[in-house]
């Protein structure tokens, strides 16, 4: 019963310091995601992979039904903003490569995945490529899309003009959102270049300027 208290107590904790993490610019909560029927497939899918891959660890830590019930709710509230079957991938990379029950931190890592393996880069690297992007920023050739909309979300001007230590919190937090979408499997759209005008028009020399000068004289007869 110690021991299913103390992992309570660790996903509340765990849940809470997501929760300060969670504002935005403005200092407002983004509105919660909402637990769809198969997030909860999802997740009692996962708990029953635990307690069939981790037994004894399993029921040493929820003995008690109540406090496993707490937990499950606590976990399905941080882990909603994944796809269904984002989290049960994440729950058999836990299972093949910890020996060890997993704590909502360590599931949230394996639902989220390496970044590198969807073409992301980390966020702190991301944040220098979009301050030292060259404008128009839409055409510039982004290593990824989510850096671009990430950048676009924080207000470029905010960017340029802040420090990094008031600004890279803000780009963070959109760019994370964003890389969460496509570890879900949502493909951004490449960003739309503006487009060059149809007909590209050559400065005339200044001779050339002079005898229209002079044919619009003659004209007028000026």
């Amino acid at each position: 019963m110690s021991n299913s208290n103390h992992l309570l107590e660790q996903a509340q904790r765990e849940i809470e310091a997501l929760s300060k993490t969670s504002q935005t610019a403005a200092g407002q909560a983004e509105p919660a995601a909402k637990a769809t029927d198969g997030h909860i497939d999802a997740l009692n899918e996962v708990f029953a992979l635990f307690r069939i891959n981790y037994h004894n660890q399993y029921y040493k830590a929820y003995s008690d039904s109540t406090v496993l019930a707490q937990i499950k709710k606590l976990w399905l509230e941080s882990l909603v903003r994944f796809e269904p079957e984002t989290i049960r991938r994440g729950a058999r990379e836990v299972i093949e490569t910890s020996d060890y029950l997993p704590t909502l931190h360590r599931m949230i890592a394996a639902c989220q995945g390496s970044l590198s393996k969807h073409g992301l880069k980390e966020p702190h690297a991301a944040y220098i490529e979009a301050c030292h992007a060259p404008s128009p920023k839409a055409a510039h050739r982004w290593s990824h899309p989510a850096v671009y909309y990430a950048g676009k979300a924080s207000d470029w001007y905010f960017l340029a003009s802040s420090s990094e230590r008031a600004a890279y919190p803000v780009f963070a937090q959109h760019y994370k959102r964003l890389c969460e979408q496509v570890i879900n499997g949502i493909r951004l759209p490449q960003p739309n270049a503006p487009a060059l005008p149809e007909n590209i028009e050559t400065p005339l020399s200044r001779e050339e300027n002079q005898r229209r000068l002079e044919a619009l004289r003659s004209e007028l007869d000026l």
